[in-house]
């Protein structure tokens, strides 16, 4: 497969593991087996500097409409995800990269403004413990599945709380390039990344479901 383009959304106060942990993910895979898997970058509504939880500050390396059109985009979740489901800007930024085809990677409650952009119903899902009986409220039909660490619809996953966005997205890698390299980015990160199968449990693969 050819090297993926990761787009990894920020908004104010976006939780900083959700989108960090993907993003280290990306940014290594293949990288202990001499494979070049994706190009990754940060993106944001405008032009300008990001206040993720906890005050950091993040320089976005694109804002919408100026990026590389991506093959990923991550939705991390965070306390600003509440705000972001009735920003018009980032609904339509996260509909129009669907509509081209592109796989979504949902972290944590990002899955309430993935249910927002209307393109959750009558899928499989799981967010943040907090987050589950909001997520139920907001779309139609929608499968939780609240034990669950990662559901893969497809072109829309979804992992539950914070660290669970890294193993969604080493899960990812692993659909995309296969289980070695995977693990092997685990490996090179120090994570203990426990959950490598489907297990209809842990991680559930909804498209066979």
């Amino acid at each position: 497969m050819d090297t993926q383009i990761v787009s990894v959304l920020l908004y104010e106060d976006v939780e900083v593991l959700d989108f960090a942990g993907p993003f280290e993910v990306f940014n290594v895979a293949g990288l202990l087996s001499g494979v070049r898997c994706f190009d990754v970058y940060t993106t944001a509504q405008r032009p300008q500097p990001v206040l993720a939880r906890g005050k950091l500050s993040i320089n976005p390396s694109y804002h919408y409409g100026d990026e590389p059109q991506p093959h990923i985009l991550v939705v991390p979740g965070g306390p600003g995800s509440r705000r972001e489901c009735v920003n018009a800007a980032t609904l339509d930024h996260i509909r129009e990269h669907y509509e081209r085809g592109g796989i979504i990677l949902s972290v944590c409650t990002g899955a309430l403004i993935i249910a927002s952009a209307g393109l959750a119903d009558g899928k499989s899902a799981v967010t943040h413990a907090v987050g589950l009986p909001i997520l139920e409220r907001m779309g139609k039909d929608i499968t939780i599945y609240p034990k669950a660490r990662v559901v893969d619809n497809g072109r829309l996953l979804f992992s539950a709380g914070v660290s669970a966005g890294t193993d969604a997205a080493l899960y990812l890698v692993s659909r995309l390039f296969g289980l070695e390299i995977a693990q092997k980015t685990a490996q090179y990160m120090e994570y203990d990344w426990r959950y490598t199968d489907v297990d209809g449990v842990s991680v559930i693969d909804a498209c066979k479901t």
